[in-house]
């Protein structure tokens, strides 16, 4: 290779890069101004997952028509296909949504992140049972890890008593099970139509689904000027952004370096959670923490070798 092609490639890596944590970054602020919205602005988790659904879904559906046309709506001429989607948008898009702001609203932003990142644990036990095979020692110990800090993050070190809300714990675990899903379950939809139509019709369905529980038009809250910026930081740049950035990455570097720098969303929602909104963390939160982010890293190398 000549010098012109290595710094070709090295800039290409370094984009790869600089996307994927400003993704992640996104997703991670994205989460703490919708706990500024629950908590200090009197918003509902159930409002601001629909209008955050039909919204971002319209907006993401309308850039894959402007690209593939009419294959956007394809998807719906194969009778399994159709029932995928609808499985994906209610189980995984709509339900990884609202358990992440409820465990929100009755707990913080950096917790409720962290939390949802025992994703990759679970999905390796999973992956472990289904295929009737003990994981191997360094994927064993990384889940004993995982457990570990959950453990640190809701407890704060102590048995007795628990730093965040039951209903913290129960909201964010089942967010890390909804995004367990959320990652395998697509799977053969996303290699045959793509993330951008899968996506869309995901969170367009599932916002449909649950107007019939929660119609966008009830609305609790205040509407300030900072409330207003705050929505449309989480449409925009904390979801329709961050998943094009996300997506974008993947074209500039491996899909295991994706997954490992993106981690930095719970870092991000922890760091801003503690500096703005003033969320307490002490040591056994931050080593729950750390566990946590470790076990991410500890199964994205693993699944590269």
């Amino acid at each position: 290779m000549n010098n012109d092609t290595l710094v070709a490639i090295s800039s290409s890596r370094n984009k790869g890069i600089a996307l994927v944590l400003t993704g992640a970054a996104l997703w991670g602020v994205s989460g703490t101004a919708a706990q500024y919205l629950f908590q200090q602005q009197g918003f509902s988790p159930e409002w601001l997952t629909v209008v955050r659904l039909l919204l971002s879904g319209i907006i993401l559906l309308g850039v894959a028509y402007k690209n593939e046309r009419l294959k956007v709506f394809k998807i719906w001429k194969t009778k399994n296909d159709a029932l995928q989607i609808i499985l994906f948008a209610i189980l995984g898009m709509l339900a990884v949504q609202y358990t992440y702001f409820a465990a929100i609203e009755h707990g913080n932003a950096a917790t409720a992140t962290v939390l949802q990142y025992l994703a990759p644990a679970l999905i390796t036990c999973y992956l472990a049972i289904r295929s009737k095979r003990f994981p191997s020692i360094t994927v064993s110990v990384a889940v004993i890890i995982a457990i570990l800090g959950t453990f640190l993050l809701v407890t704060g070190g102590s048995i007795r008593t628990l730093s965040i809300s039951g209903w913290a714990v129960f909201w964010g675990v089942t967010s890390a099970f909804a995004l367990a899903f959320y990652t395998l379950q697509p799977f053969k939809l996303l290699s045959r139509w793509g993330s951008m139509i899968v996506v869309g019709w995901g969170m367009l369905i599932g916002g449909i689904c649950f107007s019939m529980i929660h119609p966008p038009w009830a609305f609790e809250g205040k509407w300030t000027l900072s409330s207003f910026s705050a929505v449309l930081f989480i449409i925009i740049f904390g979801t329709i952004i961050a998943f094009y950035f996300y997506l974008e990455s993947t074209k500039f570097i491996s899909a295991s370096e994706v997954s490992l720098l993106a981690s930095v969303e719970p870092l991000s929602a922890t760091l801003i959670s503690v500096f703005w909104l003033n969320v307490t963390f002490g040591f056994a939160e931050w080593l729950g923490t750390l566990c946590i982010i470790s076990t991410i890293t500890i199964l994205s190398i693993v699944k590269n070798k």
